[in-house]
């Protein structure tokens, strides 16, 4: 999609959620009041702002679809989803769609003057790619990462979905960070999740990594906020 096309595609899903969806309809029309004023050349300029807004066009559509069939057809479209996916679509993206979002008025701001940057897209991917060959799957959403702080959604053939962050913070920083990271979790009601301290420079870091994200996906009790340091 070029970066042109953006805004009146938000414009149209908008009009297409007003009827059956406003809670969608009325933060597509958010987003794109915030955008609207940018010009495609300079919006084609912003990679992370155009990803996410790329990604919640992805989401709108796709949950438009899904409330457009029967209870009993989207119970069973959705036990065909990976669990993260699922969890997603059934929990999170509704919930941030139908919730206030306390830090939706900061984010977009950094999102819009690039102060946003992913210095740790890298080490998802490379985490994302072991877990996946490891009949795993990952999900990573924006939306996720800057209101919910969780990098990705995880989860192993057999376990639950687990919300993952990681830092490379240490010390004073890190507990802080720690602290902040549990509370956002428990006010979006996500019930499981660890936080992860690691160091860049570790040879074996995405291993460690990996192997610490699928154990917790299969074995970490409910309501539980863990974190670990890769030091």
């Amino acid at each position: 999609m070029q970066a042109r096309e953006i805004e009146p595609k938000l414009k149209q899903l908008s009009r297409l959620a007003w009827s059956t969806e406003p809670a969608l309809a009325q933060r597509l029309d958010q987003v794109r009041h915030w955008i609207k004023d940018i010009k495609p050349g300079l919006l084609t300029q912003k990679g992370v702002l155009v990803g996410f807004l790329l990604e919640l066009i992805k989401d709108g559509e796709f949950w438009l679809e899904l409330q457009s069939l029967t209870n009993e057809e989207r119970q069973v479209f959705l036990k065909h989803l990976p669990t993260p996916v699922r969890y997603w679509y059934e929990y999170l993206f509704p919930k941030w769609l139908n919730e206030n979002d306390h830090k939706f008025y900061i984010w977009k701001q950094k999102l819009r003057t690039r102060e946003f940057s992913q210095e740790d897209a890298e080490l998802i991917e490379s985490i994302a790619h072991q877990i996946q060959s490891r009949n795993g799957c990952v999900v990573h959403r924006y939306i996720a990462d800057l209101s919910m702080a969780t990098d990705v959604i995880v989860s192993s053939n057999t376990g639950p979905p687990l919300c993952v962050q990681l830092t490379t913070m240490s010390g004073e920083l890190c507990n802080h960070k720690y602290k902040e990271w549990k509370n956002t979790l428990q006010q979006w009601k996500i019930r499981r999740g660890i936080f992860v301290s690691y160091n860049p420079g570790l040879d074996r870091s995405v291993i460690q990594l990996v192997n610490l994200v699928l154990h917790n996906s299969k074995h970490l009790k409910e309501a539980k906020y863990i974190k670990f340091c890769f030091r």
